[in-house]
């Protein structure tokens, strides 16, 4: 096998990879609308609310009225420099968070929502005790409607929430911080009654099961629950499994977050105290409609007549910044999927970042990128250009075999290989260059899908989101031509036939990359020119007869 149909049988494997990974992800089944909750005992609350029992199935759900319909009660709106959230009276619901830096997937001139409370779209963080004597997220709580901004010099801004129940007085205040996607969560309980009080808090999201609207359907990612644990590390939860109970996650550990993980963005519940080793039992249910729960149980709280405790926990609702999502609990990077080729994936984006922050320009930072990963490899792609160079003077004698054997391709191929050793060249060092590029290619590709950090990022002229396709397919017209220029350099193979394949494979690459995301094409187009240019002036010094390249 020459090396032309080496490379044939590679971009061909490679392109047949990359679209069976798109039908996949495209043919995914989705939950049903209609889902039978699972029974098991519940603890009951005035008015029929079902709640969760520490150690027994669990049925959270979201608060409705008697004809299932959704409560609206009282409301706070939040308006800092990121985001812009409201919180109902209703549980004390945190329903609607607008993340006013992001742009929608399907209307850019919108901002992103992330939760909000729409018709077969609910995504709530709610709270409560379980136990019957202290509020759950079905309970009203007294709240000073109106807008809650965050002023010129202010760093902080909080709502309180209040409800008084069975003798427990509870009050429950969100903090939002300048520039942060962090709210802090206390929970102040005052037992002015004249028995104890007990509650297991819980803290939960509910979500519907649904991709993100906007989201393209052969480039799809995962949506659903995530888990992490020291015991069991980064667990994924798909709906599917869900509503089929077939969920295998640790359900019961002393550290560990909870959350809801879709592209780009992700909420998730997670400890404020990092030395917090007290045993909580995570939980993912069906409730009905479409719509899942994924939340914590914490250990029961106890309070005796006149005693009083503060209960703390943080959400994290906004963009999968790396840099900023690392540091609030362990594992939760991991909610940034990377495919894969996760072990690749990771130290380029981590190298791109670096880049980024010095010429602070995505497109910029992919083209030197491209440069370093082709320097990394140059003497392995030296090689196999210098394999492929030396093919290329060859290719009058091995014309002339072609013509002197005709169809009789076994003496063909033997006389190839006797030419072969006579002037030391392994035909298939041509395949080095492609080979090196194909890993790298990939992991790059699962970068700018994941990678928020390059959502919506501009590079230049009318290049102004590199995680989406060219709009005027110019960048994959000129990867095609870097392309036919790369085949000319090439060693012509003695087979016709072989001959056209080569030549149409720029155009059948180039149709694909019409729809990959532009700073993919980007890195490919740049990574072409690069390699023109070396093997161009390894062709040039083999054709001239010299030795050093």
């Amino acid at each position: 096998m020459d090396t032309q149909r080496i490379i044939a049988f590679i971009v061909f494997s490679f392109s047949t990879l990359l679209l069976w990974e798109s039908w996949q992800t495209y043919n995914n089944p989705k939950p049903p609308m209609e889902i039978r909750a699972d029974g098991g005992k519940q603890a009951k609350q005035p008015g029929g609310a079902e709640l969760p029992v520490p150690g027994q199935t669990l049925k959270p759900v979201a608060v409705v009225n008697d004809n299932g319909q959704l409560v609206r009660g009282a409301r706070a709106r939040v308006v800092t420099d990121v985001l812009d959230a409201e919180i109902d009276a209703n549980g004390g619901d945190l329903r609607k968070l607008i993340l006013t830096r992001y742009r929608q997937n399907e209307q850019e001139d919108q901002p992103f929502v992330l939760l909000e409370e729409k018709a077969g779209r609910n995504y709530f963080a709610q709270m409560g005790f379980v136990g019957g004597s202290l509020p759950t997220h079905k309970t009203v709580f007294q709240l000073d409607s109106g807008e809650y901004r965050l002023k010129d010099g202010q760093n902080e801004v909080r709502v309180s929430l209040k409800a008084t129940i069975n003798g427990a007085e509870v009050t429950r205040t969100y903090t939002f911080r300048r520039g942060s996607y962090v709210i802090d969560v206390d929970t102040h309980i005052g037992n002015q009654g004249a028995v104890a009080l007990e509650g297991f808090p819980y803290y939960q999201i509910l979500r519907h099961g649904q991709a993100p609207e906007g989201e393209s359907a052969l480039m799809q990612t995962f949506t659903g629950p995530a888990i992490y644990t020291d015991a069991g590390k980064f667990q994924k939860v798909t709906f599917e499994d869900i509503t089929k109970s077939k969920t295998e996650y640790v359900k019961e550990a002393k550290d560990g977050w909870i959350g809801l993980v879709q592209h780009h963005f992700v909420s998730a519940w997670v400890t404020r105290d990092p030395a917090d080793t007290s045993t909580r039992e995570f939980y993912t249910r069906s409730v009905g409609n479409d719509e899942f729960s994924a939340g914590i149980i914490f250990p029961a709280t106890k309070l005796n007549p006149g005693e009083e405790k503060t209960l703390s926990m943080r959400l994290y609702a906004g963009p999968q910044e790396l840099e900023k999502i690392k540091s609030l609990a362990p594992g939760l990077d991991l909610v940034v999927d990377y495919g894969w080729l996760t072990v690749l994936a990771y130290p380029i984006f981590v190298l791109l970042n670096w880049i980024n922050k010095l010429v602070v320009n995505w497109g910029v930072s992919i083209i030197l990128l491209t440069v370093l990963i082709k320097l990394a490899f140059y003497p392995l792609s030296a090689a196999g250009y210098k394999s492929m160079a030396k093919m290329r003077k060859l290719a009058p004698r091995l014309q002339h075999l072609k013509e002197r054997y005709g169809d009789d391709r076994q003496k063909l191929h033997e006389g190839m290989m006797k030419i072969y050793q006579e002037e030391k060249i392994n035909p298939m060092g041509g395949c080095l260059p492609i080979l090196v590029q194909i890993p790298v290619f990939i992991a790059l590709y699962w970068v700018l899908m994941g990678a928020v950090e390059l959502r919506q990022a501009p590079f230049a002229l009318w290049i102004q989101d590199l995680s989406k396709p060219d709009p005027y397919y110019v960048l994959p017209v000129i990867m095609a031509i870097t392309s036919f220029i790369q085949v000319k350099l090439s060693p012509a193979s003695p087979d016709p036939v072989q001959q056209k394949v080569m030549m149409a494979m720029p155009v059948i690459f180039s149709v694909m990359f019409l729809f990959f995301p532009a700073g993919l094409v980007l890195y490919w187009l740049v990574n072409n020119v690069l390699s023109i240019l070396q093997q161009w002036r390894i062709n040039k010094v083999i054709e001239e007869g010299g030795n050093k390249h």
